[in-house]
């Protein structure tokens, strides 16, 4: 009799046990409560095994069919299909840049994105892994390949050589085969001109530029690659061979300057182009809360973002050949933008007058000291409103006019650059101060969600009760085994 209860509660704890972790869907979710990081694809495999996730799935892809978006959205079974995604992991996915599968990575993200904006939003939250900060390797390794000396900022270790970190990239990038062959397509392609079938308004094969152009940054090391989109230049013959790096007269330019509003509204339509711009402003958006100016202190995720526009709808590049004044542009222009004149030019200006974006710049190939010695910054709101355009309104005439003598914050990179006859960015409202007054890691309004969900503890509670449970039969079935004894 009392073996036979004893056999009961056995079976009853290993059922209990074997239903933890019985179903693929919850085994990914782990507890409840928690999303682990899952990439979009696989969310949306796991999604389609769950006959609910499934059908509402099904009905949120064909809410976002068509023009009529916005009307179909307000429809009640759309409204009810999202509220059950946004419990499911295809909430949380996110995609790794170059995966194998990324576009459809892409498409699955903002299926269920695409839905949860009640209307256009200016700043998008990037669909793609946050890229962790490396400064001392990626700076310092480029400083090194290049032949420059990271102590000297930006002079050449061989004073008794001309000094062209873009002649020398060039130079290295032909070294290797890959590098060689994938910039010598993309510059044949870019420089071919367009054939007799094409509309007279397209003067190349841009599309197949654009295509070129991807192959190469994906594909090429970024040791290489990014030396000759980022090398550091002393005099206005190297500047220029850095801004004809993309074949500008195809890759960039046009011959007509289409409105930044249009720009922007073409790159939206496309997945990836999407994706890659929201990317862009997630990681360059420049911020007063950082000691750099980049969201989490980071250059090397904004020009991972930077390069990622490259070869779509909206491919920015240097303005000029100037070597004291880096700015970066768009190729379009805010005329005949109506009652959106304001929206278009603060969206040309997240490149034109973006300090994090060209500090990244100046700071690459010039060694890991790229931080402020001591700053104090401003007091981060609590409340995380939503992405806004940056008010440039108090910027200087020339955010490049900076006295080493009347600031003594300025970059140890910057004073550097001074010596080389380079000028440097500063923030506006800093005060010297010692480095231990910093407080820590400055978190940046413009972080993404994961980002957060990082630093969130995760909820096992029903993890601990289920333990706890377990724990009760065991010790009750050893009890009657002793009785029994």
């Amino acid at each position: 009799m009392v073996l036979g209860h004893i056999f009961s509660v056995l079976v009853l704890l290993g059922k209990v046990v074997s239903s933890s972790g019985g179903s693929p869907f919850l085994s990914a979710m782990g507890t409840q409560g928690w999303r682990g990081p899952v990439d979009c694809v696989k969310a949306s495999d796991l999604c389609n095994q769950s006959p609910q996730c499934s059908s509402r799935y099904r009905i949120m892809r064909q809410c976002l069919v068509g023009k009529e978006r916005a009307a179909m959205l307000a429809n009640q079974d759309c409204q009810a299909a999202l509220e059950v995604l946004q419990h499911s992991l295809l909430y949380d996915c996110r995609c790794r840049r170059g995966m194998r599968k990324e576009l459809q990575c892409l498409q699955n993200y903002w299926s269920i994105h695409l839905g949860l904006a009640e209307e256009e939003e200016f700043y998008e939250t990037s669909p793609y892994e946050p890229v962790t900060a490396r400064h001392s390797d990626m700076f310092r390794l480029a400083s090194i390949i290049s032949g420059m000396d990271p102590g000297k900022g930006g002079h050449c270790s061989d004073t008794g050589r001309p000094c062209n970190p873009c002649l020398d990239a060039a130079k290295a990038c032909n070294l290797n085969d890959t590098c060689k062959k994938l910039r010598s397509a993309y510059i044949a392609t870019c420089n071919r001109a367009s054939p007799p079938q094409a509309p007279p308004s397209e003067h190349c094969s841009r599309r197949r530029c654009h295509k070129a152009l991807r192959q190469f940054f994906e594909r090429v090391p970024t040791e290489l690659s990014y030396r000759l989109l980022f090398c550091s230049c002393r005099d206005a013959a190297c500047a220029e061979r850095r801004r004809q790096t993309i074949v500008p007269s195809c890759a960039f330019q046009d011959r007509t300057r289409p409105n930044c509003l249009e720009l922007r509204r073409g790159c939206r339509s496309e997945p990836l182009c999407r994706s890659r711009l929201a990317d862009f402003h997630m990681n360059c958006q420049s911020t007063p809360y950082s000691i750099t100016n980049c969201p989490n202190d980071n250059y090397q995720a904004c020009l991972v973002s930077y390069v990622g526009l490259i070869g779509s709808e909206v491919t920015p590049n240097y303005m000029d050949a100037s070597y004291t004044n880096i700015t970066i542009t768009l190729w379009c222009s805010c005329k005949g933008s109506g009652n959106h004149e304001e929206e278009c030019e603060a969206f040309l200006r997240d490149f034109s007058e973006n300090t994090c974006l060209r500090n990244a710049i100046q700071a690459f190939g010039h060694g890991p000291d790229v931080l402020p010695k001591a700053s104090t910054l401003p007091a981060r709101p609590t409340a995380r409103a939503g992405l806004a355009p940056a008010n440039t309104g108090n910027l200087p005439g020339n955010p490049n006019d900076v006295s080493l003598s009347s600031d003594p914050c300025v970059f140890s990179t910057c004073a550097n650059l001074k010596e080389g006859g380079h000028k440097c960015n500063r923030s506006d409202g800093r005060a010297c101060g010692d480095k231990s007054d910093l407080g820590g890691h400055f978190e940046s309004p413009f972080e993404s969600r994961d980002s957060k969900m990082k630093g969130e503890e995760p909820d096992r509670s029903s993890g601990v009760h289920l333990s706890y449970v377990q724990a009760c039969l065991l010790h009750l079935a050893l009890l009657g085994l002793r009785l029994t004894l």
